[in-house]
């Protein structure tokens, strides 16, 4: 009986985590070394993600209270879940660079601001930039309209000083 109430916490912790994440990614960490995967968490944990594996049955429970039944499909062989509560892009980020070095992590799929994500969308979302890049950009577009504004100033100013000589 305890075992079967275990189980029961470990679902609504997972779906919990399904619903709350702005961004969840599915990958498969076959293939990978201890050493492989210990450094794939830091790289995770140092950029607010958290990455757990869970038994599939339980995890397609909570797919199915967190009324996302397509991830079922994707819960199949050995799994590994990085949910990020902070920004969307981070998870698909660290993982598909992980990827990159190593041929064994497998992105399977995933879950973008509580809906479904094809592998497409997933890769898509890996190359735009983090938050911060995103401020940086947001910040320069806001700032050449000013600094025209400066430039077009100084240049009446300019003018008016040179009529009145």
């Amino acid at each position: 009986m305890a075992t079967l109430e275990s189980k029961k916490q470990v679902v609504e912790e997972i779906a919990e985590k399904l619903k709350d994440s702005e961004s969840t990614v599915l990958v498969d960490y076959r293939g990978l070394t201890v050493e492989e995967v210990t450094e794939l968490r830091k790289q995770l944990r140092d950029n607010n993600v958290e990455y757990k594996v869970y038994k599939n049955t339980l995890s397609r429970r909570a797919a199915e209270a967190a009324e996302l039944d397509g991830l079922k499909e994707t819960l199949v062989g050995p799994t590994a879940i990085a949910f990020s509560k902070d920004d969307v892009v981070t998870p698909a980020k660290v993982l598909h660079e992980f990827a990159k070095n190593h041929d064994a992590l497998e992105i399977k799929g995933g879950v973008i601001e509580g809906e479904i994500a094809t592998l497409e969308q997933i890769q898509e979302l890996s190359t735009l930039p983090d938050h911060e890049g995103l401020l940086s950009m947001l910040l320069s577009v806001l700032q050449g309209p000013i600094r025209n504004l400066a430039y077009a100033t100084k240049a009446v100013a300019e003018q008016k000083e040179e009529a009145a000589e």
